[in-house]
């Protein structure tokens, strides 16, 4: 099994603002406060989390899995 990447670069949708976030390892982060612009980010219909969204890697669960 493949070492699972923690790190992902997360990009605010509204205002482009990118910051490099540790992802929890037990549960997806489905909310999301952007540092610059404060906007609540939310994933997109049918993604888990805000990660798997706007990161720039999947998160915890979809890399172990495939799915949440």
């Amino acid at each position: 099994m493949d070492k699972i990447n923690l790190e992902s670069v997360l990009t605010c949708p509204h205002c482009g603002f990118a910051k490099t976030e540790i992802m929890p390892t037990d549960a997806c982060l489905y909310f999301c406060e952007c540092s610059r612009c404060k906007t609540l980010i939310r994933p997109k219909p049918g993604d888990c989390c805000v990660f798997c969204s706007y990161g720039t890697v999947k998160c915890p669960p979809i890399q172990m899995h495939g799915c949440c």
